[in-house]
């Protein structure tokens, strides 16, 4: 893949001495090592984000915002606990 951007990144010295050091580590530049590490990362995010993602329709949206708004329906285990957290069991 062609270089063709570049990306500049505001460091402490402390976070900047521990990247240069990993960069060392495996024996790369540390520009090199810092688009592998963050590239690999930024790449299982998205894709991560990609898996996990809910898409609704609008209809499914309204039903969903419903479902939310709509008061809760308590078990009687929920409503003795909440006696019992009250004092009143």
């Amino acid at each position: 893949m062609a270089k063709s951007s570049q990306l500049m990144v505001r460091l402490d010295e402390d976070s900047k001495s521990y990247l240069t050091r990993a960069a060392a580590l495996r024996r790369v530049s540390l520009s090199d090592y810092v688009r592998m590490v963050t590239v690999a990362q930024a790449r299982r995010e998205v894709r991560q984000a990609e898996q996990t993602t809910i898409s609704l329709t609008p209809e499914e949206q309204l039903a969903f915002r419903n479902a939310l708004d709509g008061a809760a329906k308590l078990t009687e285990a929920q409503r003795e606990l909440g006696r019992t957290m009250r004092g009143e069991a």
